[in-house]
């Protein structure tokens, strides 16, 4: 998975429909989530499209795996994952993930009706995130 930092640098370079290509083909470089773990537990609630993220931890540093039936919201939960992905659980839990998507502006790039499940994502990411640390 690529950076948020080298996401960032192609997404400033690219415009309108350019940017919808790019959060596609984010969407299409997640790694495949298996079906069984597209459950009522892992989905994304107050997403307009399905969106599913699961946590698995690799020692200290935490990975998910997520899908979505749409592909700019597939997109979208690929880029929230890129700023957390394979981070400790801790980091992550205190991380500011909004902060760190305010430059991709995807309120302006997108409909309201795309954006509003962002929130539910990173909070469902950092809610794993708090237990997984708290259990560590």
């Amino acid at each position: 998975m690529r950076s948020l930092d080298d996401i960032r640098e192609e997404y400033e370079f690219l415009e309108g429909d350019e940017r919808y290509r790019l959060l596609i083909e984010l969407g299409r470089e997640l790694e495949d989530m298996p079906d069984a773990l597209k459950t009522d537990a892992t989905l994304v609630r107050g997403c307009s499209a399905k969106v599913w993220v699961y946590p698995t931890q690799a020692g200290e540093a935490l990975h998910f795996l997520a899908d979505s039936n749409a592909a700019i919201t597939k997109g979208i939960v690929a880029l929230v994952l890129s700023a957390v992905q394979d981070k400790p659980a801790s980091e992550v839990a205190a991380m500011d993930i909004t902060a760190a998507l305010e430059p991709f502006e995807l309120k302006k790039q997108l409909s309201s009706n795309r954006t509003q499940g962002v929130p539910n994502m990173i909070a469902l990411v950092k809610e794993h995130a708090a237990r997984i640390a708290a259990a560590g």
